[in-house]
């Protein structure tokens, strides 16, 4: 969804966004996993030098992690050196590997109840990820997991937008009643793509300012802040 102007960050909520059309109300909210509801990028940041050596890419020097931080998919594999056909290869690995430590992961402070809080509003919510259906299940756990009704996940690395358009047709949602909600630059990209009101959250994989550089409708900087602002304009 594309705005002109981003309104001045709302202290009271920490949170920034872009002026919406007053009419319209949210119906489906969609969730990134990985760095979004799962505190996963310190096992990934551990455990990625290992999946270099195996795949021969690579490795991530002492250093380049904040960088790569600000960098989109694309700069990341191509940093990496990962040619397109490993790139499929190296997310199964990591999803296998994530599997065996999966007691490792834990979901962020306060996701359960986010979760819980927007389904009770009436809202109907969904998990859009590269990660396993087995991992977002052992991390969220059923009470969480029983307010999503739509679970997306194996997605590609750039097959996000595809998976977001099928979605909106499965759910018979319109793209200007959603919302995508995620920690990385290729999610806005797939949330633009999709022509959905993009969202980021600053506590996951990419850095703050390479978010807000590429203006997101949404920018939070605090879980508790995200049932705040989608009920808001649901309550008006």
């Amino acid at each position: 969804m594309s705005m002109a102007l981003m309104k001045p960050t709302d202290e009271r909520m920490g949170t920034e966004l872009r002026e919406p059309p007053a009419a319209i109300r949210w119906r489906l909210v969609i969730f990134d996993f990985d760095g979004t509801l799962a505190d996963s990028f310190p096992w990934f940041a551990e455990v990625l030098n290992d999946v270099a050596a195996r795949w021969r890419f690579r490795p991530v020097a002492e250093g380049d992690t904040e960088r790569l931080r600000g960098a989109n998919a694309r700069e990341i594999l191509r940093h990496l050196q990962v040619p397109g056909w490993k790139a499929p290869l190296v997310a199964r690995d990591l999803r296998r590997r994530m599997t065996a430590d999966i007691h490792r992961i834990q979901a962020f402070p306060g996701a359960e109840a986010l979760l819980l809080q927007l389904h009770a509003a009436g809202l109907t919510l969904a998990i859009v990820t590269s990660n396993s259906a087995h991992n977002v299940r052992a991390v969220l756990g059923a009470p969480a997991l029983g307010a999503v009704r739509h679970l997306q996940t194996g997605v590609s690395i750039h097959g996000k937008a595809a998976r977001l358009r099928r979605l909106l047709r499965s759910a018979g949602v319109n793209a200007e009643t959603a919302v995508y909600i995620g920690d990385e630059l290729r999610d806005i990209e797939a949330a633009r793509a999709a022509r959905i009101t993009a969202a980021a959250v600053t506590w996951g994989y990419n850095r703050a300012d390479a978010l807000r550089g590429a203006q997101p409708d949404l920018v939070f900087e605090r879980i508790e802040d995200l049932a705040s602002c989608l009920l808001a304009r649901n309550r008006a």
